[in-house]
């Protein structure tokens, strides 16, 4: 009978060696996470790390809000000449059937009469436009017919190219508001961080992190609005300038709202559209093209009324009341208010007024 031998041993091959070592690791791992209570990739931050983080990211966020509202203004304007190039397209249309219907006429009668002229025939057809870019009606119908026949291929062409046109802004229309979904994606996901971070911290925390975040501890009450006798407003160098402060003034306390252009919310270059818009004065939407909208000045020759503009990105615009105040608003955390120009990295300013 032969001798029962101990089965041999086999070793583990590389491959399964590997994954036993992956697997030991990740349960210890494991374990260290449960039995240790936390465990971060990186350490929590401080109140002071939080406030420098989310005055970072409402200031990347508002670059994006002004190129979300430069978007906008161009999707408007594009859908605007959509509609213009489709609206005379139609008319242009009608123009064309009242003259092929006038042809018609003319056919219909030389028909009764003894035959229809075959260019009457061909311009009739499904498709006159080819015989009419290939023939030289003149000198086949009378005068009346050929200028008629004239105007109808000027009205095919015009008709044709008003819709290649349409069809080329539509396109253009599809980008702009492409880019204007990407911009509103940035902005909403860079003011969600800011939230977020703001969450970790306690009442008191947050109050102070918030408090100095693009504001300063700026003024932001409405009862802070003087009437017509605040000196500010009487120094104003003229009326329009005194009714954008006025206006300014009276929006203290309001929300700020991305993309906002009031009466009851706003962002920065909003408010100061409106203030403006308030006094009869027409400027742009974005910081970037309200720093070109009027006469550039120097900060030594600050008047009241003037538009102040902040970061080597011009991201942030604030309207000037004298004194080294400007009213603006801040970003979600705070209201319109009275803040000092010296809270941000100034980049230029403006007299549009």
């Amino acid at each position: 009978m032969p001798a029962h031998r101990k089965p041999r041993q086999r070793s583990l091959s590389g491959q399964t060696a590997r994954t036993a070592a992956t697997l030991a690791l990740a349960s210890a791992a494991s374990a260290t996470a449960f039995d240790g209570g936390t465990a971060h990739a990186e350490p929590d931050l401080g109140p002071a790390q939080v406030k420098a983080k989310v005055d970072q990211l409402y200031q990347e966020a508002e670059v994006a809000t002004d190129k979300y509202n430069g978007a906008r203004e161009d999707a408007d304007r594009a859908r605007k000449k959509v509609r213009s190039l489709q609206d005379e397209a139609a008319r242009r249309e009608d123009a064309l059937n009242s003259e092929r219907q006038r042809l018609g006429s003319t056919a219909a009668a030389q028909y009764r009469t003894g035959g229809i002229d075959p260019s009457l025939q061909l311009l009739l057809s499904s498709s006159p436009g080819r015989y009419l870019d290939e023939a030289s009606l003149a000198d086949r119908v009378g005068t009346r017919q050929a200028a008629t026949i004239t105007r109808v291929r000027a009205q095919l062409r015009d008709v044709e190219q008003l819709r290649s046109r349409a069809d080329s802004q539509v396109s253009e229309l599809r980008t702009k508001q492409q880019e204007l979904a990407r911009q509103k994606k940035t902005v909403t996901h860079k003011l969600g961080e800011a939230r977020d971070l703001l969450d970790r911290l306690s009442p008191a925390e947050r109050a102070a992190a918030t408090q100095d975040t693009g504001s300063g501890t700026g003024r932001a009450s409405r009862s802070d609005a003087p009437g017509r006798t605040d000196p500010v407003v009487a120094d104003a160098p003229n009326s329009r300038t005194a009714a954008a402060i006025a206006y300014a003034r009276q929006a203290l306390g309001s929300p700020y709202v991305w993309g906002a252009t009031g009466p009851n919310a706003f962002d920065c270059s909003g408010l100061t559209q409106a203030a403006y818009r308030a006094a009869g004065v027409s400027i742009p939407r974005t910081t970037y093209a309200q720093i070109n909208a009027g006469q550039r000045v120097s900060r030594s020759q600050l008047q009241p009324g003037d538009l102040v503009f902040f970061y080597s990105g011009i991201s942030h615009v604030g309207l000037y009341i004298g004194n080294g105040e400007m009213i603006h608003a801040p970003n979600p955390s705070a209201p319109v208010r009275i803040a000092p120009i010296d809270q941000m990295p100034f980049a230029g300013a403006a007299r549009v007024a």
